[in-house]
């Protein structure tokens, strides 16, 4: 059973950084699409950043120049560096692994982050 697994989630104010985690337990990890995503109250879940196996990066405009996504193959676990928070940053985040064309079919259970105006 593939597991995804955040961490790092947290308080911080505005202006602040913070950076997440997402372990997995399969050795998927090394030929599937990764991501991040993340849902605001009240909202529907949005794309934050993608990576692939060979390292191509994506990111939502919102976040791009802020936010910087990464893999370590030998850990199997992927990061988002967040730096220049804003409120608007507030949400849950989850990651996911899976297909870029057709979805990714594994999930974390999520982790907070509150950013503080």
């Amino acid at each position: 059973q593939v597991q995804l697994v955040e961490s790092g989630g947290g308080f911080v104010q505005a202006g602040g950084s913070l950076g997440l985690s997402c372990a997995a337990s399969t050795t998927m990890f090394v030929i599937n699409d990764m991501g991040w995503y993340r849902q605001a109250p009240g909202k529907q879940r949005e794309l934050v950043a993608t990576i692939t196996p060979g390292g191509n990066t994506n990111y939502a405009g919102s976040v791009k120049g802020r936010f910087t996504i990464s893999r370590d193959y030998a850990k199997n676990t992927m990061y988002l560096q967040m730096n220049s928070l804003k409120a608007e940053d507030t949400a849950v985040y989850y990651c996911g692994l899976g297909s870029l064309g057709s979805g990714f079919r594994y999930w974390g259970q999520g982790t907070q982050v509150t950013v503080s105006s």
